[in-house]
């Protein structure tokens, strides 16, 4: 493995550590309704849990409601108690074969918290994006003990992984300041 090998693989799994964290902010509500928000929920079907999105289509009612269409209609009552008993706290109502899904208005204060919550997962993602930097170093200083590389090349591709890592804690640092401000705004 070389030290390009190293800049290569880190920058890869730093990516996927932004991905990673572009989904978790994705799950978090501002408010406005999406279709995205509804991913995470398991419904039973025919004994294997599946996300809703196999099973039925979403679609955007209006700015606040979420429609869902179930494709088999034994499924709207499954569907329907996966959504009220899922952690968001939302309250669907069924209209025949189609099952709303209203968002309620945040009120001031779970703004606040949701902020909290995004800066917590900000700070999970820069941590894990500094592991990758650690790891990438231990890789480099583990060639130049090997002979592999100069401890030259090592201080170079370490200065490389270090504006890697800076470039990604912004890409977070940027992503997290967008979403409290997507929170915030009434």
């Amino acid at each position: 493995m070389s030290a390009a090998d190293i800049k290569k693989g880190v920058d890869q799994k730093m990516q996927r550590s932004i991905e990673a964290f572009k989904a978790d902010l994705a799950k978090i509500r501002t408010g406005r309704a999406h279709t995205g928000l509804l991913d995470h929920i398991q419904v039973d079907y025919y004994g294997s849990n599946v996300p809703i999105s196999q099973v039925a289509n979403m679609t955007l009612v209006d700015g606040r409601t979420i429609g869902v269409q179930p494709w088999e209609k034994k499924m709207v009552p499954v569907i329907e108690k996966a959504i009220r008993e899922s952690d968001l706290g939302l309250n669907p109502a069924t209209q025949g074969d189609l099952i709303r899904v209203p968002m309620p208005a945040l009120t001031e204060e779970r703004r606040r918290e949701l902020t909290k919550v995004v800066k917590s997962e900000g700070e999970t993602a820069k941590v894990s994006v500094r592991n990758l930097r650690r790891d990438a170093n231990d890789h480099l200083k583990k060639l130049v003990k090997d002979k592999e590389i100069s401890e030259d090349d090592e201080r170079r591709a370490s200065d490389e992984v270090q504006k890697l890592t800076d470039k990604f804690v912004a890409e977070i640092d940027k992503l997290v300041q967008t979403k409290e401000s997507e929170i915030m705004t009434v």
